[in-house]
């Protein structure tokens, strides 16, 4: 199918699915293949856009293309052996993804141009009520895969809104602009804009980089691969997850010098600072793109253009971030003024603070951003206490500075596959709505002493970590600065942890007072996430009263109870 797959027109919507995928990025289409995989065909992917995938179709500016290597960067059960580069482009990671939706028959699944405007738990029915715009539906259970890249983020500077010029976001790209021979300012020395300004800076007549912080910038060395290269991963399978592991295990090795050993990056650094010498003559501009703070602490960029490009002659570096817009002239916060024509903002997502947590209202009527005003939390990275029945690709300390997010997914997959199974062992499949006779009959959410032991155990490990002790502050930070956003530990690690879901770890919801009985196996110690408090006391979950949970509105019947 084409990459502007039309939406699917029903004459009924579905008035109950047994989950509710919200997203078609790598993470919402991971999740529809592992539950057709699972043997479940009874889910919708919702999805605010006219087609599949996510950040990949959001972001189409000129250059854009992923700083980890293809073969990494993709589905370890859906390999692709014919990435034209070792580090590909947007196009081609857009068509990857619509050939996955195909393959996998994904497209009778998929509600495109639904954008969900509210979800909200509802206590009687143990089930969610999502409210779209094109209609409501209920589900079971909800699997956010919105991703912490789906909202750009434009900062509030005074007088923009009186430019008389063009001003988008990077993940907004408006492609009918001419930029030929425009006066053009970039804000903000990201991902995005290392990529933006080698692709633009040949064309615009002045180029004006306002830069905060610089980023550590080593070269990407980047290829096509060959032919031959190709046809032998098409005819030998196992080569190209020869590669993949090739790729995988160099960079589990770097992350113990991230998480164990910062002290220990000062070897990198000094290759970040030759790749700049190598292109930046200039002793001022060089001092200028510098960084003071220990390399790894925001995030690591990969470019062998971006530096050539800087050193050009239509391309000034303003080391300052703007401060205020008078009509046409822009103000730093050093008072440098420059005139421009356009301005590109290419200054993040709203990363720890998703807007999606504002449509998320859980079993105590308040929302998820509500719950998070003090900074995200979740158990394991998929489930946050007081939201039931919900989980989450790519939550809380999930993200990776060196890595690729694939293989994060992969592994949360495997916990919503396990949570899912446990969750219709113990009688979750609903029959319905309300209305009709069905309901949710049994929900899980995780215990908030499991969430708070799991999250204290998360910060500690992150104390010694490069994102925490380099000397920066960058988008991982929470506005009370606690890293919320970066897991502290190998790729391998995470597997392990979300593997299975511990039922010691959470709660059972009924309609009802009920006694839920847990298979001997099933049970484990719960020493590692009980506090100190229930361990002081020998307190169990299982020992409260039904009805007595955490928070529980009152007047409401349903009951929780614990697992161990």
């Amino acid at each position: 199918m084409g990459q502007h797959e039309h939406d699917h027109e029903h004459d009924h919507e579905p008035e109950h699915v047994h989950v509710a995928v919200v997203g078609s990025g790598f993470g919402g289409l991971g999740a529809a293949i592992r539950l057709r995989r699972e043997g479940m065909t009874d889910f919708v992917v919702l999805e605010r856009a006219d087609s599949v995938g996510g950040t990949w179709r959001d972001n189409s500016y000129p250059g854009c293309a992923c700083d980890v290597p293809s073969h990494l960067y993709s589905f370890s059960f859906a390999p692709n052996p014919d990435w034209p580069r070792t580090f590909s482009g947007q196009r081609h990671i857009r068509a990857y993804l619509e050939h996955v939706a195909d393959t996998f028959g994904l497209r009778p699944h998929l509600r495109l141009n639904h954008e969900v405007r509210l979800m909200r738990w509802d206590n009687d029915a143990l089930h969610w009520e999502i409210e779209t715009s094109r209609g409501t539906l209920t589900a079971d259970v909800i699997v956010s895969a919105t991703g912490p890249l789906s909202d750009p983020k434009i900062p509030e500077i005074p007088g923009l809104a009186g430019f008389p010029g063009k001003v988008f976001h990077s993940a907004r790209w408006d492609h009918g602009y001419d930029l030929r021979g425009k006066r053009v300012a970039v804000i903000g020395t990201g991902a995005s804009a290392i990529q933006i300004v080698p692709a633009i800076q040949p064309e615009v007549g002045r180029l004006t980089l306002f830069q905060r912080t610089p980023p550590w910038v080593m070269p990407r060395v980047d290829r096509a691969i060959s032919g031959a290269e190709r046809r032998l991963h098409r005819a030998l399978p196992f080569t190209g997850t020869l590669r993949r592991r090739f790729l995988w295990g160099i960079r589990e090795l770097q992350v113990q010098a991230f998480t164990k050993r910062p002290d220990e990056l000062g070897l990198v650094e000094s290759l970040a600072k030759a790749n700049m010498a190598r292109a930046i003559k200039d002793p001022v501009l060089r001092a200028g793109l510098t960084p003071s703070y220990r390399i790894g602490c925001k995030r690591i960029l990969l470019s062998s253009t971006y530096y050539p490009a800087l050193a050009r002659p239509n391309v000034d570096l303003v080391t300052s971030g703007l401060a205020e817009v008078r009509g046409s002239t822009l103000v730093a916060a050093d008072g440098t003024e420059t005139e421009a024509d356009a301005i590109v903002f290419g200054t993040g997502f709203h990363v720890t603070d998703m807007p999606i947590a504002e449509r998320v209202v859980g079993a105590d009527g308040i929302t998820l951003a509500e719950a998070w005003k003090d900074g995200m939390q979740s158990l394991r990275g998929a489930t946050a206490a007081g939201f039931p029945n919900w989980m989450t690709i790519i939550g809380p300390n999930t993200g990776l500075g060196n890595s690729s997010m694939i293989l994060m997914i992969e592994s949360q997959l495997n916990y919503m596959a396990d949570y899912l199974r446990q969750l219709d062992g113990l009688g979750g499949r609903g029959g319905g709505p309300r209305s009709a006779g069905g309901s949710g009959r049994v929900a899980l959410g995780p215990r908030p002493a499991a969430v708070r032991a799991w999250n204290h155990r998360v910060q500690e490990r992150m104390k010694r970590t490069v994102w925490n002790t380099g000397g920066c502050t960058s988008w991982y930070l929470d506005e009370q600065g606690r890293n919320t956003t970066v897991w502290p530990g190998t790729t391998a690690e995470f597997r392990r942890v979300t593997r299975e879901v511990d039922l010691a770890e959470y709660e059972v919801i009924r309609a009802a007072a009920a006694t839920v009985r847990v298979p001997r196996q099933a049970e484990k110690p719960v020493a590692e996430t009980r506090t100190p408090e229930e361990r002081a006391a020998g307190t169990r979950a299982s020992e409260r009263p039904a009805g007595a949970r955490a928070g529980a509105r009152a007047g409401t019947p349903a009951a929780k109870e614990g697992v161990r």
